[in-house]
């Protein structure tokens, strides 16, 4: 995605020259609106960025550990905010299911003598979150406008484990429940009769450190975990005024 950057901000940059060209045939006020309302729905990707351990009597038992996307889901109600004609304020409270995995390569030495280990172990989450972003949006060309966001994300996690008892018998991988990410991403305006629809993809990054310190070998492997998160959404934008006109005019 840091490759795209350049790419799509020309894109939207350029877009200008050609805006007077060709009139919007949907929703042509819409974006005038100083408050909106919509709401937010998408599939997600989650991982988590680690740091394997630099210590080397652990190494001997746990040669590696690896961690996977794994699929999810997240949605929200987004309050937009029109600052002027290029840049918006959003604020998009929601929910985020997510899960991640993480994969252990274990010493010939340790499986020979331990039975019960496992090669994979799998974290969920269900975040409450408030992220608050700011939309700069490109001029719009009929009824297509791309956009970039960037922003940041609070996040609780109310499926922690943050206070369960581990154990060596049964021990679990325990995060700390309150995450800070940044976002970055690039999306897609899509003006219909009624709505506004919107196809959005964004990569959000973990700044805080999730591990919490304890005994078992499965949090020891790690020095440092970090959420990463793709997000591919589908947001609905509704003009409560389009509507009203439209059902006067048959009435």
């Amino acid at each position: 995605m840091k490759k795209l950057i350049p790419y799509l901000i020309l894109l939207l940059c350029a877009t200008p020259a050609v805006r007077a060209q060709v009139r919007a045939s949907h929703l042509g006020s819409f974006d005038n609106q100083k408050l909106h309302w919509g709401i937010q729905v998408g599939y997600t990707q989650s991982k988590f960025d680690l740091h394997y351990s630099e210590d080397e009597t652990l190494r001997q038992t746990i040669m590696g550990v690896t961690s996977y996307y794994s699929p999810g889901f997240h949605i929200n109600i987004i309050g937009d905010l029109r600052l002027n004609d290029n840049f918006n304020l959003r604020l998009l409270p929601g929910i985020t299911l997510i899960s991640r995995e993480m994969a252990y390569s274990w010493s010939p030495e340790y499986t020979s003598t331990h039975w019960k280990y496992d090669l994979s172990r799998t974290v969920e989450s269900v975040y409450g979150e408030i992220p608050l972003e700011v939309k700069f949006r490109a001029h719009r060309y009929t009824d297509f406008r791309p956009y970039l966001t960037t922003g940041a994300s609070f996040g609780f996690d109310f499926a922690s484990l943050f206070k369960n008892k581990n154990n060596n018998d049964e021990s679990i991988i325990r995060l700390n429940p309150v995450d800070l990410r940044y976002t970055a991403g690039v999306g897609f305006d899509f003006f219909l009769p009624y709505v506004k629809f919107a196809i959005e993809f964004k990569m959000a990054f973990g700044l805080v450190n999730l591990k919490v310190n304890d005994d078992d070998y499965y949090t020891q492997s790690t020095d440092d975990l970090r959420s990463r998160t793709f997000m591919l959404s589908f947001t609905f934008e509704g003009d409560s005024r389009a509507l009203y006109l439209s059902h006067a005019k048959n009435r």
